[in-house]
């Protein structure tokens, strides 16, 4: 345990950007209070389109409402949103991959042919496809990312448990009477684990990116909702005569998946079995 944690205590990279990932999300959970109490979604045209000042630092949009506001409260959605796409994908890309790789035959190319098909189209078009199909909402923008994602965590994982599925100690497992769900939790499933959670702790900032991406061509998160991607897609008519309204969110886009894609990337270098 000692030698775990200084493995992370030890690695610069992760500390810095745990601290700042850390930052962020207490920004999402302290927004009512950082914000002053200000409403993200109450706004006066008698306020709209004015530029930063002391009474709103971020300035306010086309409807008036605080920009400084919205982007905190943004950061709520953007986060719970991306953590629960993350969850979903590796939760599902997991099972299926352990079941397929484990059992074989007719369930592992059932499997595998519905995971060639999500591949073969590009995953943004696709998800868009089916995002256009659901109907608009961050809730069907989540489910459409996921249908086209989880193909990669079921790759993953059935080449993994191939590796471990004919092996001595396993046979011995079968022979001595373990149960198929035994062998799934002990031994193919903990084979399988660390990369993946690697791969989870690296894809956040695509998916974060992914989301905003519906978001800002009207397939996620609708008006009036403080979402960044949302944000962007509301502030793209006034890029030059009000260019805060599309500033402060990309920023925070930008520097939020800078830190979580850092994040992930130092994790790699600690938990990878190749650096042992």
């Amino acid at each position: 345990m000692d030698a775990t944690k200084n493995r992370f205590l030890s690695n610069r990279g992760f500390v810095l950007f745990g601290i700042l990932a850390s930052i962020i999300v207490l920004i999402a959970i302290f927004a009512p209070m950082l914000s002053g109490g200000i409403d993200p979604e109450a706004g006066s045209l008698e306020c709209a389109i004015k530029p930063p000042d002391a009474e709103h630092i971020f300035g306010t949009d086309k409807m008036g409402r605080d920009v400084y506001a919205r982007v905190l409260y943004g950061a709520r959605i953007s986060l719970s949103s991306t953590f629960i796409l993350v969850t979903l994908i590796f939760v599902v890309g997991t099972a299926l991959g352990v079941v397929s790789g484990y059992f074989g035959g007719w369930v592992d190319a059932t499997i595998m042919r519905l995971a060639d098909m999500m591949i073969a189209f590009p995953g943004l078009v696709l998800a868009i496809a089916v995002a256009g199909m659901m109907g608009p909402s961050m809730r069907n923008a989540i489910i459409a990312i996921m249908l086209v994602t989880w193909p990669k965590y079921a790759r993953m994982a059935r080449s993994l448990v191939l590796k471990v599925r004919h092996t001595d100690y396993v046979d011995a497992a079968i022979v001595t009477g373990s149960g198929t769900w035994r062998m799934l939790w002990k031994y193919m499933l903990p084979n399988t684990i660390t990369t993946l959670v690697i791969t989870a702790a690296t894809d956040i900032g695509s998916m974060m990116m992914e989301l905003a991406a519906l978001s800002f061509l009207g397939f996620g998160a609708q008006p009036p909702a403080a979402e960044w991607g949302a944000m962007l897609n509301e502030s793209r008519d006034f890029m030059q005569s009000a260019p805060w309204m599309m500033i402060y969110p990309g920023m925070a886009i930008f520097i939020t998946v800078v830190v979580f894609n850092m994040l992930g990337d130092n994790l790699r270098d600690i938990l990878d079995p190749r650096e042992e």
